[in-house]
């Protein structure tokens, strides 16, 4: 007969003061009125009153059980929604501190400046074409045309080859865009 404290007990069975404590005032275990105990007693007590556990490995459920809901499942789950609600309060702070912008202000700005870049490249045509026909005119007034028939010098062929290539290159560009 070994009588020893419960912390000693505790040590002597390989488990917590706090699983003794329990065992004592669950009545799986008895004491000696002076609240010490006999281990030999209380040895005998403790395999026949208390269930064996599985190992803690063998109680957890296994991660690829989708059916039960467990609480590796619910951690993760928490984990995932506490990452996202973070990403959008430094988005929506973002947002109020003005470093961000709405990607519809974005697109509607880039439409603008896109609308102004095509529309000066297809006006080339008509700023050029009046230069390119004065220059014409005194090309052929200097090399001996009469100054008539210079000015009679069409240049809406000119024109239209010039919008037409400009154009072309603008739904090339926009093709090279979309893909």
């Amino acid at each position: 007969m070994a009588v020893m404290s419960q912390r000693a007990y505790a040590r002597h069975r390989g488990q917590a003061l706090s699983a003794v404590q329990k065992a004592i005032a669950s009545g799986r275990i008895s004491t000696l009125p002076d609240g010490r105990i006999d281990s030999d007693v209380a040895d005998g007590e403790w395999a026949e009153n208390t269930k064996a556990r599985p190992p803690a490995a063998a109680r957890r459920q296994p991660e690829e059980d989708q059916d039960a809901f467990g609480a590796v499942q619910y951690s993760k789950a928490r984990a995932v929604r506490e990452h996202y609600q973070a990403r959008i309060a430094k988005i929506e702070y973002e947002e109020r501190i003005g470093s961000l912008v709405s990607r519809d202000e974005v697109k509607v700005a880039q439409f603008n400046i896109d609308r102004q870049r095509r529309d000066a490249m297809l006006n080339i045509a008509d700023r050029l074409c009046a230069s390119i026909a004065a220059e014409m005119k005194d090309m052929l007034v200097a090399a001996g045309v009469p100054a008539e028939k210079a000015s009679a010098f069409d240049m809406s062929r000119v024109h239209g080859i010039m919008v037409g290539e400009i154009r072309k290159g603008l739904n090339d560009y926009a093709d090279s865009l979309a893909d």
